[in-house]
């Protein structure tokens, strides 16, 4: 087999293994992908297009780490880029297809702690009180309160399925990473636009266009499952009516809940339950944002500061 078809094949298995085995979604399989085919280009050039995964070793790594810096790539995607190599070396390892991985060597550029973008209450309330009456104005009310009310990442509202909405509970269930489930209060505001939402948005458009009965609760215009992508798009659209000047995104909402969680007095394990994070190292972020807010008060406002 030519080495350029085997080194495809290994990284199409890599693929098939973080959506399978991981329970990674498309998109992840395509980011690492992507690393890997930068990776390989840049081999192709420096050993020829004969080259395979097994050859690749720790000088070629530094050579790549140098070429990437003369580049002037952020330290944030070197890193993605290593990891995302290192990940696929660990599974050929696994596999037995290589002897040694050339990554273990090879140290992550340290990053620098940045700091989550989130939005003041004053912001986020703006932004839910822009949706109109319209049925798609209902349905991105409705996609914007679940966001903030329960912190969900956008994968987790676009694969939310009827069965695991409780209106009268005020709870949803929630798929998150690593196959793990878990539920999160949605709170009367959201409840009530997500009523609004199926008695006059849901259900009309598919029926408009003849859609048959599905199971995700949020739906595209046409009455077929809303992407992730989409929830991006209804996302800018209100964020540009008012033109914030803040880099916003759906995983920004969940920043947003979070942070206003913690300055509301909720406790830090609380809120980590309800992001779904795995370690509390990775939620305690968002005390450097509320210390630093409340410090920023009291230089602000305390006489002797």
């Amino acid at each position: 087999m030519p080495q350029e078809k085997l080194r495809r094949d290994w990284v199409e298995k890599f693929k098939n293994y973080l959506m399978v085995e991981k329970n990674g979604s498309r998109l992840t399989g395509e980011n690492y992908a992507r690393d890997i085919a930068d990776f390989e280009k840049f081999m192709a050039g420096k050993a020829g297009e004969a080259f395979s995964w097994d050859q690749v070793q720790v000088i070629h790594i530094r050579s790549y780490l140098a070429w990437l810096n003369h580049e002037n790539y952020a330290r944030r995607t070197i890193a993605r880029r290593i990891s995302s190599l290192r990940s696929f070396y660990k599974f050929l390892l696994r596999e037995e297809y290589i002897g040694q991985n050339p990554f273990t060597k090879v140290r992550t550029p340290k990053l620098d702690k940045r700091l989550p973008v989130f939005l003041e209450e004053t912001e986020i309330d703006s932004i839910l009180d822009l949706p109109d009456t319209s049925p798609l104005g209902l349905r991105d009310q409705a996609v914007l309160e679940m966001l903030y009310a329960t912190g969900c990442r956008v994968s987790e509202l676009a694969g939310l399925e009827l069965g695991n909405v409780d209106l009268s509970g005020l709870f949803v269930l929630l798929h998150g990473k690593g196959n793990k489930d878990r539920i999160v209060p949605i709170g009367h505001t959201c409840r009530d636009a997500l009523v609004r939402y199926f008695a006059k948005s849901r259900a009309p458009l598919m029926d408009k266009y003849h859609v048959e009965e599905h199971q995700h609760v949020f739906i595209n215009n046409r009455g077929g499952a809303l992407t992730d992508r989409s929830v991006r798009r209804i996302l800018d659209k209100y964020v540009s009516a008012l033109a914030l000047q803040k880099n916003v995104s759906p995983h920004t909402i969940r920043h947003t809940f979070a942070t206003h969680l913690l300055e509301h007095g909720a406790d830090l394990r609380a809120v980590q339950e309800l992001l779904g994070h795995a370690s509390l190292s990775t939620t305690q972020i968002y005390t450097h944002i509320t210390n630093e807010r409340i410090n920023k008060v009291y230089q602000k406002n305390f006489p002797r500061a």
